[in-house]
């Protein structure tokens, strides 16, 4: 098959569009947020639009505006489990936050109607805008009936077609999906490289289900099979440098909450307020985890007790009346944003668990540990698209997403998970 995976497509759903048009767009869009105001403008009696120093900052600034959140949002948005109306409006509405805070702060005069049409007009049109090129959801997949292709059509609402006959579909708006892995008949194999040659786009499954699901299922922890075995280390230093400064933000925003938690946890049962649990960090190393105590305290227990107690359930009757509130916002792992300024935790990664929990899943899920290659974060992929689990077969596709974070860690993945967890707190999301 390497003849055909040379040859084919195999790129991952989301590719970016054409660059032409892609400047045709970002052209439409600073037209009607900055031109065409200042065009009706310039046509009011006494009004100049385009020498006036208040209406050209304004223009200036909403260019800038404009041009980094359109940048920003398609980035986001080549992300699995995206929509513009959701994720696209405030990246916008920030962007043009952060110009409108550059005038205030340098004193810089400009108009605040023509700045606020802008933010309007640029975020509706953030919403609106197809991002990727061509469009997946039209698409019609043609599925090569080999290997592990026939996943895909499990999918949910994914428009995919089994072929009969090894020949290239004549419609027009089509791609092919195949499993380049599988030993493929040599009149399939033909197929693919034909129309590969043609211009049809040729998908390889894993790829097209990573980018569908979100998840990563390793079968063999190999190159072949994972890309890398090493993550994206130019981000790494970056990860870091946004964690000390996050924290540290975050600190001094949450500190008073913090106090006020730490106390009412105190008056409701005259116990310690903080609980602190030894869990596996990166590269497997322990660490201790800070948290706000929403359980009555336990005397610790061995084996599989400890390992029963180690979950929670449904309706727990450990929870505490003050616990069940803050663990339905998240409010208990305020106090881990000391793990992540002592770099023993990131804002972002997969969640740690109780090593008595880790140890089970490592004795029953294949390549468990691989999880630890990254720091353990106080939010992760899981957890905004998953929530509380327990059960292995949970805990197996909880992983996938764990993989998936860290295949394709990077910046942009980080910041979709922000505005999820954003999501996920305001919800109470999968909490328990």
């Amino acid at each position: 098959m390497n003849v055909v995976e040379n040859s084919a497509q195999a790129i991952q759903m989301g590719r970016p569009m054409h660059p032409f048009r892609a400047l045709i767009r970002y052209s439409v869009a600073w037209l009607l947020v900055v031109f065409v105001p200042l065009v009706a403008l310039d046509q009011m009696p006494a009004v100049d639009a385009f020498t006036d120093p208040l209406l050209l900052n304004t223009g200036a600034a909403a260019t800038a505006a404009l041009l980094l959140g359109l940048f920003l949002v398609g980035r986001v948005l080549n992300l699995p489990g995206t929509r513009g109306a959701v994720h696209g409006v405030p990246i916008m509405l920030i962007s043009f936050g952060i110009a409108a805070l550059v005038l205030f702060s340098f004193r810089i005069e400009y108009s605040r109607a023509l700045l606020a049409y802008s933010t309007v007009v640029g975020t509706v049109f953030a919403m609106r805008l197809r991002w990727f090129e061509p469009s997946l959801v039209q698409q019609t997949f043609y599925l090569v009936p080999f290997g592990k292709a026939t996943r895909m059509e499990k999918i949910g609402n994914f428009p995919v077609e089994r072929m009969e006959l090894p020949r290239i579909p004549d419609n027009t708006r089509s791609s092919i999906v195949a499993d380049f892995r599988a030993d493929l008949p040599d009149e399939w194999e033909r197929l693919l490289a034909q129309a590969s040659l043609a211009g049809v786009p040729v998908y390889h499954y894993k790829q097209l289900t990573e980018s569908l699901t979100g998840q990563v299922k390793i079968e063999h922890l190999s190159e072949n099979s994972f890309g890398s075995l090493v993550p994206n280390q130019s981000y790494t230093p970056i990860k870091r440098l946004i964690d000390i400064v996050g924290s540290v933000i975050a600190i001094a925003i949450a500190l008073p909450v913090m106090v006020v938690l730490a106390l009412l946890i105190w008056l409701e049962d005259r116990q310690s307020p903080f609980y602190v649990q030894k869990r596996a960090g990166h590269g497997g190393r322990p660490f201790r985890m800070y948290k706000f105590r929403s359980m009555t305290n336990r005397p610790p227990a061995d084996g599989e007790r400890a390992r029963e107690e180690a979950i929670t359930q449904d309706g727990d009757k450990r929870v505490t009346k003050i616990g069940r509130v803050i663990r339905k916002f998240r409010l208990d792992e305020l106090p881990q944003l000391f793990n992540v300024l002592k770099g023993e935790m990131s804002l972002i990664g997969p969640r740690p668990e109780a090593n008595e929990l880790a140890e089970w899943y490592e004795d029953n899920l294949a390549f468990y540990s691989y999880r630890n290659i990254v720091k353990p974060g106080l939010t992760g992929w899981a957890q905004v698209n998953q929530g509380h689990v327990a059960t292995l077969e949970d805990i197996d596709v909880k992983l996938q997403y764990d993989f998936y974070y860290i295949k394709y860690f990077s910046f942009w993945l980080d910041v979709l998970i922000v505005m999820r967890t954003i999501h996920t707190i305001a919800t109470g999301f999968g909490s328990k």
